[in-house]
């Protein structure tokens, strides 16, 4: 029987599930000759690190965003492998004490590099650390308090702060700033997320036609991640049904009944693309109005649903409100002009 998805475990989500720690702990590439996309930026990146290595220093810190499961965390690991360098990893809402960042810290060795997923969720303090140690690799610690109290400068081994984000505009100036280099992912067309798919099922030793992996990638929302997923559930389907094979048709079959359509969305993006036509005649409309409509929060609707949709052409942001575009009347088969279904 396949698990069917809630909206907080939804299976086209981007954000990562309790299995995707061990799908991509198995699946991620190690070095970026079996990275597959993003070759603008990878191209970039290896100039920088093939510059750095060449002058023996350490890389400029590195802040690397785009939406959720496109391969931040890969990268980090990649680039400290390139760099023939440890890693250390953690994430701002973790490092909520100027403590926690400086025992990290202290124990980085020359070149290191130090990895904080959601970067822009780290408190105002621990940033404020964080700014000495990236400039001048040193940062001030507080002893005891009170008319006690005293600083103590504690000089760092050089490192390369990489910080991951799916919201660039959240990190403050003064933050941004200090990163060297910026490098922005996209989502993935579907001939790259097809070369992944099928990279993954000689990993995970499934066997996969091109057209059934074509089928899935088509599927996936530009996301590796929901690729691999889905990928997973389908051969738990092909199993249920005797075959040992994912073609075209049992992928097709798999993914209707998982409730992803041939475009990528599923019931979720129907019923905000509906609330948004019918409730509000087409937008605008807040994000808060629109969470109540559809019983799902404006966070959710903004880091998870929003972004493809909008890729997509299906809606639009504006500053008064979300908007529906002419794909998405197209789509559910409406007349834009009076709203009336065509039959």
């Amino acid at each position: 029987m396949i698990k069917s998805f809630n909206s907080d475990d939804n299976l086209t989500s981007p954000k990562k599930f309790d299995e995707d720690i061990v799908n991509e702990n198995s699946l991620r590439p190690l070095s970026f000759n079996d990275f597959i996309g993003q070759k603008n930026e990878i191209e970039k990146l290896k100039v920088f690190i093939k510059a750095a290595k060449q002058r023996e220093e350490s890389l400029d810190h590195v802040i690397l965003y785009g939406p959720p499961g496109l391969g931040k965390t890969t990268l980090s690991n990649i680039i400290a492998k390139e760099m023939n360098v440890n890693i250390k990893m953690s994430s701002g809402p973790i490092l909520d004490k100027a403590g926690d960042l400086a025992g990290i810290l202290t124990n980085l060795e020359n070149m290191d590099v130090f990895f904080i997923d959601e970067i822009h969720r780290i408190n105002s303090v621990v940033e404020e650390y964080l700014y000495s140690a990236m400039e001048d690799y040193m940062i001030d610690i507080m002893i005891d308090k009170g008319p006690n109290a005293r600083s103590i400068q504690l000089n760092l081994n050089k490192f390369t702060l990489v910080g991951a984000t799916t919201k660039l505009g959240n990190l403050t100036s003064p933050m941004r700033d200090r990163f060297g280099v910026i490098v922005r992912l996209d989502f993935y067309n579907d001939e790259d997320l097809f070369s992944i798919i099928k990279r993954s099922s000689k990993i995970l030793k499934i066997k996969l036609t091109d057209n059934g992996a074509k089928e899935i990638a088509r599927r996936s929302r530009g996301t590796p991640r929901i690729a691999n997923r889905i990928l997973k559930r389908t051969r738990d389907f092909a199993q249920v049904n005797s075959s040992d094979i994912i073609n075209r048709e049992i992928a097709k079959d798999a993914l209707n009944i998982l409730g992803i359509d041939k475009n990528g969305l599923d019931i979720m993006d129907m019923n905000l693309i509906k609330a948004i036509i019918n409730n509000f005649n087409g937008g605008p409309v807040g994000l808060d109005s629109l969470g109540v409509v559809i019983s799902e929060s404006p966070k959710t609707i903004e880091e998870v649903y929003e972004p493809f949709l909008i890729k997509e052409g299906y809606i639009q942001r504006t500053p008064r409100g979300r908007i529906a575009l002419d794909k998405a009347y197209t789509y559910l088969n409406l007349d834009k002009d009076n709203q009336t279904k065509i039959f």
